[in-house]
Formats: C-alpha cells, sequence, structure tokens
C-alpha cells in the first residue's frame, strides 16, 4: 500500500489513503475511514495505520516530505479528517497520563513544580543502557529511531513562538535559537543530529527510516505536532519542552558515553555532547522563564501545562519501555530490519 513518492509506505487503509490524497489522488470516504479508524483501534498510541496517517499530516504542515503539494495542505476534507483522528488521540492520552496536583500559578511554584515531575520519573533508563550495555547494532538502531524528531528537532516547539507574548515569547525565543544553531547552519542541532547519523553509517535522509519505526515512536513525534500546531493546546506544547529540556542533559551524556564506549568519533558523539550543556540552561529558561511565566500571565493553561509536562514522560517512556524490552528479548525495537 501507499505511493513511492512519499518515500515510506502505508500501513493501512488510511494512511493509504491519506497518502494518495496528499500525493494529488483523489478519495471520497477520507473522514469515514478516520472515524472508523478511530472508533475500532483498541490502542491509538501503537495504532500503525492511524500514527502514519497522522505523521502524513503533520508533514505536509512542516513541507518535510516533498511529494506533499502545499496546496493540499489547508484541503477542507484532509483537515476534517486530521482533527477526527487528533480528538481520539488527545482523547487517549488524557486518559492515560496522571498529572499532578495543580502547583499556585507563579513562576516559582510551577518551575519547581515541573522539577519534581521530572525528578520523579522512574521511567526505563534507555540513556543507561546504552551507556553500559548497547552493541553496535543497537546504538544504530537508537538513532534510527530517534531521527523521526531529531532530523528536524525544535520545529514541533516553534509552532508556539507566535501565539506567545512577553516573557514565555522572549524565553522560547531564546531557547530556540540555540537549537536552530545562533545564526550558524552547521551548529543547528539537526544538522549536528544528521552528522552523528552520517558519522555512525546511516541515511541522514529525513523518512529514511520511517518503514522502520514502530507506531509509537511516530505517536511520540505526532504528539509534539499535535501540541505545536493546535492553538488551543499552546500550554500542552509549553509543558512538552519543559519536560523535554529537564531530561536532555544527563540522558545525553549518557549517550555520548555510549558512543565512545563503541568506538565512535566526535562526529557522532558532538551532537550528545553539545546538549549536555545547552540543555543544563534551557531546563531553567523553559521551567521558570517559559512555563512559568505563561502560567502568569495565562493560568487558565495552567492545567494543559501540567498535561504537557506528564505526557511527554509518559509517551517518551512508552517508547523507551519498547526498546528496552525488545533488546532485552534479544530483538530488534525496528518493525523491519535496515541496513543502513
Amino acid at each position: 500500500m501507499g505511493t513511492p513518492d512519499a518515500g515510506y509506505t502505508a500501513r493501512g487503509p488510511l494512511s493509504d489513503a491519506v497518502l494518495r490524497r496528499l500525493t494529488g489522488g483523489e478519495h471520497s470516504d477520507l473522514c469515514a475511514l478516520a472515524r472508523r479508524a478511530a472508533q475500532e483501534s483498541p490502542d491509538i498510541a501503537r495504532d500503525d495505520d492511524i500514527q502514519v496517517a497522522l505523521f502524513t499530516f503533520y508533514a505536509s504542515s512542516y513541507g518535510s516530505i516533498d511529494a506533499f503539494s502545499p496546496d493540499l495542505e489547508w484541503d477542507q476534507q484532509l483537515i476534517e479528517t486530521r482533527r477526527i483522528l487528533e480528538a481520539r488521540f488527545e482523547s487517549s492520552i488524557r486518559s492515560a497520563v496522571a498529572v499532578p496536583e495543580l502547583p499556585t500559578p507563579t513562576a516559582d511554584a510551577v518551575s519547581r513544580a515541573l522539577f519534581a515531575l521530572t525528578g520523579a520519573d522512574t521511567g526505563p533508563s534507555l540513556s543507561r543502557y546504552v551507556a553500559k550495555k548497547a552493541t553496535l547494532e543497537q546504538a544504530r538502531e537508537f538513532l534510527m529511531q530517534r531521527s523521526i524528531y531529531t532530523l528536524h528537532e525544535a520545529d514541533p516547539h516553534s509552532w508556539a513562538i507566535p501565539r506567545l507574548h512577553g516573557r514565555a515569547k522572549a524565553a522560547l525565543v531564546e531557547i530556540q535559537s540555540d537549537e536552530y544553531g545562533g545564526g550558524r547552519p552547521d551548529r543547528m542541532h539537526a544538522a549536528i543530529f544528521a552528522a552523528s547519523m552520517r558519522g555512525a553509517g546511516l541515511d541522514d535522509t529525513y523518512g529514511a527510516y520511517l518503514d522502520a519505526v514502530p507506531a509509537l515512536t511516530l505517536a511520540s513525534h505526532n504528539m509534539m505536532s499535535m501540541f505545536g500546531i493546535n492553538r488551543n493546546l499552546l500550554g500542552a506544547i509549553v509543558g512538552h519542552l519543559a519536560a523535554f529540556e529537564m531530561t536532555s542533559s544527563i540522558p545525553n551524556r549518557l549517550y555520548g558515553d555510549g558512543m565512545r564506549r563503541l568506538g565512535f568519533g566526535e562526529d557522532v558523539t558532538d551532537y550528545f555532547d553539545e546538549h549536555v550543556e545547552a540543555d543544563a540552561v534551557h531546563e531553567q529558561i523553559a521551567g521558570r522563564d517559559l512555563a512559568g511565566a505563561l502560567a502568569e500571565d495565562r493560568p487558565d493553561l495552567l492545567p494543559d501545562i501540567m498535561f504537557g509536562a506528564a505526557a511527554c514522560l509518559a509517551v517518551d517512556g512508552w517508547v523507551g519501555t519498547h526498546i528496552l524490552d525488545a533488546w532485552s528479548n534479544g530483538e530488534s525495537s525496528l518493525r523491519t530490519e535496515v541496513r543502513g
């Protein structure tokens, strides 16, 4: 199923129809397909057909897949189909994620609550496994899994910039400026990660490993995109970024250590080393000046700020569990055998 023009294949009738429509084909039953898929799926986050369809919609908005015509980005039928899936996806995440008690809507209280939430996270430590145990093949799998987001790092959170004001906007721009290299294209974090992939003998073309990664990996990226693209989820994307930055510095140090242990050079480890220092600074900005300031200015967004942070930890924890379970059983974490 699917179309070769997109560079990846469908995983069911819904994603097949979406791919065909976004590459110029016609389909009159997209909404009906989406409603049926959403109603019948027992687990949206692990549903290959739905997650590929959502990824395809977001790829159209990002412009990350050349085969998707920009003329179709706001196609009424496609937008209606996407919203059907997003409503079900958002609902499923809210049902599955435990959100902590809300703090007082002040910068200090929100920052402390976010640090407490991320500090108490007991999710699987993929970074410790990579540092101490991962094989060369598993390290390369890890890079493939990460490529779905990281070759477009920071883009999902950038949707929030024009929707913020004052202190929160300034804080997000400060973080994103670093993510995009501070004016140096070669130091954009996505570009540094692409160099890591090349150094590990992998294809750095965006989407090269889309057919290989499981639905959960797509779900992690799709959740970010959903939070970012939809203005009514502004609090969620801000909370997501705060948790993302607060759980980045130490894991990236361990990932870098693991890559060095396996004999990779600076061309591979540079990405991880860059994030050890950068994200130690970003977590402070994201916690107080971004999320905390937004909560002070918009107390109505505080529940979604905390939800977005909790969702980040939960969904990334699901991905980590999947990968570690596969490796512990002597299996690949990928859907198919891929040789870079």
